[in-house]
């Protein structure tokens, strides 16, 4: 497990300059990446997503239909086209994480966090040793990383984005401790499960004050811990909407794309 007593250079801290290290770059500076999640196991979809102008693609293993070929050919698609790749996780096991980062992710996204000591162990996975316990034996990480394996070894525990979302009522109840722990890097508004959780319904219409004190308390909490905060939207303008309080905003998906383009599509034609 991860010792809060070690002190160490995170991601909001580190010195060490990587250009390839797109989303990491652009929170450091403030400038507010964009990105949007890839559910569909196709390195032709990870460079189609790539090129739009996107700064991240969330690959999604916890909901997508993406396997480890599938992760692999996408981390390294994506990473070639100057675009960070970020592996949302299936769930916080030490394999599962040890297996997306040696895939060469710029970081993970790590669904339903309801603890601090869950979020310590992730961090523990995240991290080579002394601050952690993940185990190296892989060339791939350094590839998408644009360094060499000693050179990336140096860099990744400072650099590699933890993300833990937070979308139960435990994760709620517990979200001052939750990021509070050295190591997370940003906490990730999941607004459906957020809204099952809190309100029994998905999606919430806006206008539920459970749903908004819970929201609020999550900003709260990485304010109050110096932490990036971030959450999904459903399009450019609540993108856009949301820059006043987020640091960083995933736009919808892939699937959810091509399904809306068609559908708005064919309501013209058929009109």
């Amino acid at each position: 497990m991860a010792n809060d007593s070690i002190n160490y250079t995170t991601a909001h801290a580190t010195k060490i300059q990587n250009p390839r290290l797109r989303i990491l770059n652009k929170l450091k500076n403030g400038e507010y990446p964009l990105l949007t999640f890839m559910a569909l196991p196709s390195v032709r979809m990870a460079q189609i997503v790539a090129l739009t102008g996107v700064d991240g693609i969330i690959i999604d293993c916890e909901h997508g239909n993406i396997g480890d070929d599938a992760m692999h050919n996408a981390v390294a698609a994506i990473s070639a086209l100057g675009v960070s790749p970020i592996i949302r996780i299936r769930g916080p096991a030490h394999d599962i994480i040890k297996r997306a980062l040696d895939t060469g992710a710029h970081g993970i996204m790590v669904p339903q966090i309801n603890t601090a000591e869950e979020a310590r162990q992730v961090v523990a996975s995240c991290k080579f040793p002394p601050q952690g316990v993940r185990g190296q034996g892989s060339a791939f990480p350094a590839i998408a990383h644009g360094l060499s394996t000693p050179e990336y070894m140096k860099s990744a525990n400072e650099t590699i984005l933890t993300m833990v979302q937070i979308e139960t009522r435990s994760g709620v109840e517990n979200v001052d401790d939750i990021a509070a722990v050295p190591g997370v890097d940003l906490v990730f508004v999941g607004p459906n499960d957020l809204a099952q959780a809190v309100l029994g319904y998905v999606p919430a219409r806006g206008d539920e004050a459970d749903f908004n004190d819970a929201i609020d308390k999550i900003i709260a909490a990485g304010r109050a811990h110096g932490k990036w905060v971030g959450r999904m939207v459903n399009d450019g303008a609540l993108a856009k909407e949301a820059k006043k309080r987020y640091d960083m905003v995933a736009m919808t998906g892939d699937t959810k794309a091509i399904q809306n383009w068609y559908m708005a599509e064919l309501r013209i034609a058929r009109s």
